[in-house]
């Protein structure tokens, strides 16, 4: 058995979070001892008018004995989240990174500004608030985030081109983050859930939805979020009570003289070595890449990096 594993004295930032997956995630943190900033510019419908999907949660979060405060900015303001939980708090520790939208359409009638809003929000979003808590993370010797990928990402869906784009595109945000801070004890994994949400639901049916709830992937959030977090740079697929970690598989592949070259037929000719996977490795950074290129060209692998600024 694990011991109990709370957040006694952690900040969290949570974007997204006045309903679904970030609710979820907001909650648990909270129930655990986290002070938690609920970011989220939605409104709720009620007979009194429109409320702050936040303040709403901020008050679920008090009313079962929690600390939280609301923050209604974009997360392309992601300084201004930031600083809600600095001015507040003091300090920020955490960083969930999980608000999002959807603009499905197919590739040929996709327009630019349907690509421009799924990235801004998705990509550059993660990107604004992680950079804004960068600093911190840095100057404290302690840090962690978590990002929200997609499947979409991972394997591709059918009118989600800007989605999948920059669902991926945060999985190599979150690459880089886990290398350069790791130094620090800062700590960067993605996520690819499924889960019932105001997105889910305009892709899965009822009955999936009403399966699909997202407390059965805030607590790999929580782990994830915690000193005692064993990973750093992850993927992992969680949703409906099964979590699984994701990893990239190379084929075995096939080398060519560098010097004598290689046309189109000789490539065709291995074609199978090059599609072999039961002999190939699974690279888990930049260096375990590059090796067998590295050693193809009888190159020393410590001479292919270039100094670090």
């Amino acid at each position: 058995m694990t011991s109990h594993l709370d957040f006694e004295g952690r900040v969290a930032v949570v974007t997204g979070a006045g309903g679904g997956l970030g609710r979820s995630h907001a909650k648990l943190l909270a129930s655990r001892g986290a002070v938690v900033v609920v970011n989220d510019i939605g409104t709720i419908a009620t007979d009194a008018g429109p409320v702050s999907a936040a303040q709403r949660v901020v008050e679920e979060i008090q009313t079962a004995g929690g600390s939280a405060v609301a923050d209604l900015h974009s997360v392309q303001d992601g300084e201004k989240i930031v600083e809600t939980a600095l001015s507040h708090f003091g300090r920020v520790d955490i960083a969930i990174c999980n608000a999002g939208i959807l603009r499905d359409r197919s590739f040929k009638k996709m327009t630019q500004q349907e690509w421009d809003e799924i990235l801004d929000v998705h990509l550059t979003g993660s990107f604004k608030v992680a950079h804004a808590a960068w600093p911190h993370f840095q100057e404290r010797g302690y840090g962690r985030l978590v990002f929200t990928a997609s499947a979409a990402g991972l394997y591709g869906n059918f009118g989600q081109a800007n989605y999948s784009a920059a669902k991926l595109g945060i999985y190599g945000l979150t690459r880089t983050l886990a290398v350069e801070g790791a130094g620090k004890n800062i700590r960067s994994n993605c996520i690819a859930p499924l889960a019932a949400s105001q997105m889910a639901g305009t892709v899965f049916s009822d009955e999936m939805m009403e399966k699909l709830q997202p407390e059965a992937v805030s607590p790999l959030v929580g782990l994830l979020c915690h000193e005692t977090c064993p990973d750093n740079g992850a993927m992992f697929e969680v949703g409906g009570g099964w979590i699984g970690k994701v990893r990239w598989e190379r084929a075995g592949g096939a080398a060519f003289d560098p010097v004598a070259g290689h046309s189109i037929e000789d490539v065709a000719g291995v074609w199978s070595k090059i599609t072999d996977f039961p002999s190939g490795d699974h690279p888990d950074d930049v260096a375990s890449c590059f090796a067998p290129f590295a050693r193809n060209l009888g190159i020393d692998l410590s001479l292919v990096a270039r100094e670090k600024n």
